[in-house]
């Protein structure tokens, strides 16, 4: 076969290059025959609307196999390091790709692919910049290559060899062509990529949100922050760095490869950690490896590195690590933006489940200070009194006095005695169960109330008696709450809150339904609890299931069924809990 040298050609015109294109390349390229062009379209048309990257280019690669004649055909898409991020080939067989372990770079014969036009080379090893091949690598010879790319920036590089009497003009211009296309379709698949990982990001930080703010255990929310982070972001480990004592910022939890080395690192001062704090910038890092101003020995294990503050209305709550092994594709500036966007909602969920913890804790003086004035005004206070009447009744007993005189002062002392002892049993009770006063009806929209935070709006209470919707009147209220009865009314109440709950953490739902029916009375009569929504349906594995186990423990202890499914219109999530009344 004859050599002949490197041939770098304007694009001329064809009637494709109108449309998508011609906003790709303003260049005209060659002019195609009736068939070339129709084969062309066809080929671009058939994977325009795939979204999937690796399914895209394996079409592209098998087209460019097909429309030139070439035996080997392959795209490679490149980092801004020019480390292949996706490799797809055709013709090589599996067993000898898998011999060849990598992906090539953008070097030798490679690196001389131009980003407009096309390299055609009649012997690829004659080329100055031919550096050999890699063991295993099957023997080419001709050779066409062309950037793949969208106006002036560059995705990698479509290549193809081996046709038998070497690549035409018209070859050559075929593949100008669908290297444009994939550079369209590279770009279009990598925004996707990039619009559902902002999407991932985004429910991330809202369920880190609804847990902090329903009271989840702060270590709870901290690994769930980790293991989140590492999995939006296809990280290998996530450690969150945390103000500790005496000032020095540390490694509380780690998530993934290597956390054993990293669990307890004291970040120095000075170093990318404690910039990240006090600066509140994330930061990028190609290689914590190749970095000679990494001074933790335990992240010279790493490679490609990122740093998101987690910092609210300018204070440091703490500085979210990820990090990559070494040889890992990069991180990028997206994903510093989205990570940075993930940890500041978590710091905010942190302060504001800071503040209600402070309410609560005021909340709780208040109410023990409100106990102390009961017991001093009430009970302390009438048996003091007793205790003056008894008194009274020692002295003149000592005196003398007719012991008939002071039975009615010993009676009233009595009646005194119990009065106190019912008091001090109500304030007890009241501590034990603060809603004991309160109906099901009360505390059913009270918790309606107090789930708008996690859900992001209200969900609808729908309430039945004897199959008729419940009025506002006190008296079918009533009839409602005593129906139920105290002991079912907080499983009830236990039941709608974990259901809420649930919605509010998984469904991502824009409406939830909770409906409680009472029918009959004890011992026949049932209470029937559903709480419905149309988020995304159950996830197919549930890692913790505690909370609906709490609420088939409920269901058995009274003899009745708990379920959890799909809704019946095949939208969202139904719970259903049933039990006998009485």
């Amino acid at each position: 076969m004859s050599e002949h040298p490197p041939v770098e050609r304007p694009v001329v015109g064809t009637p494709f290059a109108r449309g998508v294109l011609a906003e790709v390349d303003s260049e005209p390229v060659v002019h195609l025959t009736g068939d070339g062009v129709a084969d062309l379209l066809d080929a671009i048309l058939s994977v325009a609307a795939e979204l999937d990257l690796p399914s895209v280019l394996n079409r592209f690669v098998q087209v460019s196999a097909e429309l030139t004649g070439a035996r080997y055909a392959a795209i490679n898409v490149l980092d801004g390091t020019g480390t292949s991020t996706t490799f797809v080939y055709a013709g090589v067989p599996t067993a000898v790709a898998r011999m060849l372990r990598t992906a090539p770079h953008a070097l030798g014969v490679l690196g001389q692919i131009p980003p407009e036009g096309a390299l055609r080379l009649g012997d690829l090893t004659q080329h100055p910049a031919f550096r050999g091949f890699p063991a295993n690598h099957p023997p080419m010879g001709s050779f066409l290559g062309a950037s793949v790319r969208t106006g002036h920036r560059v995705y990698g590089q479509l290549y193809l060899s081996e046709k038998e009497g070497g690549f035409t003009e018209a070859d050559e211009s075929m593949v100008i062509s669908l290297a444009a296309a994939a550079g369209v379709a590279v770009a279009n698949a990598q925004l996707y990529a990039e619009a559902s990982r902002r999407e991932h990001w985004l429910r991330a930080g809202q369920d880190i949100t609804t847990m902090l703010l329903e009271g989840i255990d702060e270590e709870e929310a901290l690994e769930h922050i980790a293991k989140t982070a590492r999995e939006v972001a296809h990280a290998d480990t996530a450690a969150l760095a945390l103000p500790g004592l005496n000032g020095r910022l540390l490694i509380e939890l780690v998530d993934g490869y290597n956390a054993e080395n990293l669990i307890g690192t004291v970040m120095p001062e000075g170093g990318r950690a404690w910039t990240v704090m006090t600066e509140g910038k994330g930061l990028l890092t190609p290689s914590l490896s190749e970095s000679r101003s990494v001074k933790v020995p335990a992240m010279r294990a790493f490679g490609s590195a990122m740093y998101a503050p987690m910092q609210t209305s300018g204070r440091g709550v703490g500085v979210l690590i990820l990090l990559r092994r070494i040889g890992e594709a990069s991180f990028e500036d997206g994903d510093l933006v989205t990570a940075e966007s993930f940890a500041s909602q978590a710091a905010l969920a942190f302060v504001l489940a800071e503040a209600r913890h402070a309410q609560d804790v005021a909340a709780l003086l208040d109410e023990r200070e409100r106990i102390a004035r009961d017991l001093h005004d009430l009970a302390i206070q009438q048996l003091f009194a007793t205790g003056m009447q008894l008194e009274t009744v020692r002295r003149r007993a000592a005196r003398g006095v007719d012991p008939s005189e002071l039975l009615s002062i010993v009676d009233e002392a009595l009646d005194n005695v119990d009065s106190s002892v019912r008091q001090i049993r109500e304030i007890v009770y009241a501590l034990r169960d603060p809603d004991a006063a309160t109906g099901l009806v009360e505390r059913l929209r009270r918790e309606a109330s107090l789930a708008r935070t996690g859900l992001g709006f209200a969900p609808s209470v729908l309430l039945s008696l004897d199959g008729g919707a419940l009025t506002d009147d006190p008296f079918e209220e009533d009839r409602f709450d005593d129906r139920v009865g105290q002991q079912l009314t907080d499983d009830v109440v236990a039941v709608v809150r974990e259901g809420l709950a649930n919605a509010a953490r998984h469904a991502h739902a824009s409406s939830v339904t909770v409906r409680v029916s009472v029918n009959g009375t004890s011992p026949l009569g049932r209470v029937l609890v559903e709480v419905q929504d149309d988020g995304a349906g159950l996830p197919a594995r549930r890692d913790r299931r505690s909370g609906t186990g709490n609420l088939a423990s409920r269901a058995r202890q009274h003899g009745g069924s708990f379920t959890l499914g799909a809704s019946p219109d095949g939208r969202g999530t139904l719970l259903t809990w049933q039990v006998p009344l009485g």
